[in-house]
């Protein structure tokens, strides 16, 4: 045993300078510390991730190699950097990891969001795009989007100087929106029927969210997949569940499109639409493929509107003098004499500088969703092996000093000169390349609209006199680690308004 702490210190030494001196043989890029065997440098990892991984690159550079356990991973963290990523190695890093969440909430890699590049992810896209987030499916279902406002604006209203959990205002209008553009259906809200389907649908949506912002060791050390948490099993139960309720929302609309004359579902909800293809071809257009479409859009587009909305909130309130300012904005330019429409965001300058100050500061997905090199490749002149893991850290590129005067700093007024402009790679909330979020321009409207509405209709006020607590929660995306409570109460021009909606 005395033997055995002696020759410790000595394997450890041996063990870390051969790492190193390989590493530098195969030029890969700089690594930060130790890496431990079987579990790499995943003791470095603290919550939240986005910033203990911009501290790393701080110390040791915009671009470090890991070894997340077994898997090589490679953390991007500058503009330039990410641009040759996604430029001139845009089609090597097009494929995702195959990480558990793509095998059980992905339809095993068969879903849009996890999907390997290649013809059935391009196929998945240019469906999603064309039926859903095209700009004519955009305009043409807006008035989906200004219901569901309308229906948020309605609910406020009569909760007038009570304390309210925004998020779960945000998080049912959303969803609603959303269900309501690919099956034509709304689960939340007062005018909602309790009834078993849907109490089923909340269910699995709660537990959605909950699984997919769940970190799974698994991933990166194997044998946690036996002996850790059971979260696979949860996302098998929870998929099994939630595949039977999709099905049996497909065969209500099949019923139902066969009672029609007519096949003309274009201006319809995505499943009408789908189905009706589905009939000159069955081989593309499968049941599987459009459940796999509802979720993946589902999810995606909750979240990535839900987490932008709940900040700029709590942003506003912890600086009044930017509402007062968006509120004349909107005063002078709308007026008070209806509600603001999408139409008028591309008028009101000021209150979209407000929604982009608000993505760079936290951006939906911090760390983008990861990436994975199909062959050997060169970033910043290192060589990146085939198989390795890509992070492109946003919020550190959006939260630099190098790049952004005072990033700390709510400073919507800096999207209105040059600092903002989206030149270069310095602010992409929603990514870029070929696996960019097709969802940006939905998730834009309705945010624009909300926030919009939101600050036209209402005084905002805090819960208490304290300062809205900032801070982060770790995951995919980036909520807030405390729910935002407010009070809220008509603002005296738009009573007249309000009063008949």
């Amino acid at each position: 045993m005395d033997n055995f702490f002696i020759y410790l210190p000595i394997f450890l030494t041996l063990y870390v300078l051969t790492k190193h001196f390989v590493s530098k043989l195969q030029n890969l890029p700089p690594s930060p510390c130790l890496s431990l065997p079987i579990i790499g440098h995943l003791y470095l990892l603290k919550r939240p991730l986005h910033r203990t991984l911009s501290q790393i690159s701080n110390q040791k550079g915009p671009i470090l190699y890991f070894h997340f356990g077994s898997r090589p991973v490679i953390v991007v963290s500058s503009p330039s950097l990410a641009e040759e990523c996604f430029t001139k190695n845009d089609i090597v890093f097009a494929n995702r990891p195959r990480l558990t969440i793509g095998k059980h909430l992905g339809y095993n890699y068969n879903g849009l969001a996890w999907a390997p590049y290649g013809g059935l992810w391009r196929n998945l896209r240019r469906v999603s795009a064309i039926y859903l987030l095209s700009n004519l499916r955009l305009q043409t279902l807006s008035s989906i989007r200004a219901d569901e406002v309308k229906s948020l604006i309605r609910s406020l209203l009569s909760k007038q100087s009570q304390i309210v959990k925004i998020r779960t205002s945000f998080f049912e209008l959303t969803v609603n929106m959303m269900m309501r553009l690919l099956a034509g259906k709304r689960y939340y809200g007062e005018t909602v029927a309790e009834s078993e389907e849907v109490k089923m649908f909340r269910e699995i949506q709660e537990e959605t969210f909950s699984l997919a912002s769940m970190p799974n060791f698994g991933d990166f050390i194997p044998i946690m997949k036996w002996i850790g948490p059971r979260t696979e099993k949860r996302m098998a139960d929870l998929q099994i569940k939630r595949e039977r309720f999709m099905q049996n929302m497909v065969e209500e609309h099949r019923k139902r499109l066969a009672s029609f004359d007519s096949d003309e579902t274009q201006g319809g909800n995505m499943i009408d639409i789908l189905l009706s293809l589905q009939k000159t071809d069955p081989e593309f257009y499968k049941d599987e493929m459009i459940r796999s479409l509802v979720v993946v859009q589902l999810l995606a587009g909750t979240e990535s509107s839900v987490n932008p909305m709940e900040w700029a909130i709590s942003l506003l309130l912890n600086h009044p003098k930017v509402l007062k300012k968006a509120q004349a904005e909107i005063d002078n330019i709308v007026g008070q004499e209806r509600l603001i429409n999408e139409t008028d965001l591309a008028r009101l300058p000021y209150v979209c500088a407000v929604i982009n100050e608000t993505l760079r500061m936290y951006t939906p997905g911090p760390l983008l969703m990861p990436h994975e090199s199909s062959q050997d490749c060169t970033v910043g002149g290192y060589r990146v092996p085939r198989g390795t893991m890509l992070i492109v850290n946003m919020w550190a590129i959006q939260n630099d000093p190098k790049i952004w005067v005072d990033p700390e700093k709510f400073r919507p007024e800096r999207f209105e000169d040059n600092e903002g402009m989206r030149d270069g790679f310095k602010f992409l909330p929603f990514g870029t390349g070929r696996r960019r979020c097709p969802g940006e321009g939905l998730a834009m409207c309705v945010i624009g609209l909300t926030l919009g509405s939101l600050i036209q209709c209402f005084e905002w006020e805090k819960a208490n006199e304290e300062m809205v607590d900032m801070r982060e929660k770790s995951g995919f995306q980036l909520a807030k680690d405390r729910p935002l409570h407010v009070k809220c109460r008509i603002r005296p021009g738009m009573a007249e308004v309000l009063s008949q909606i």
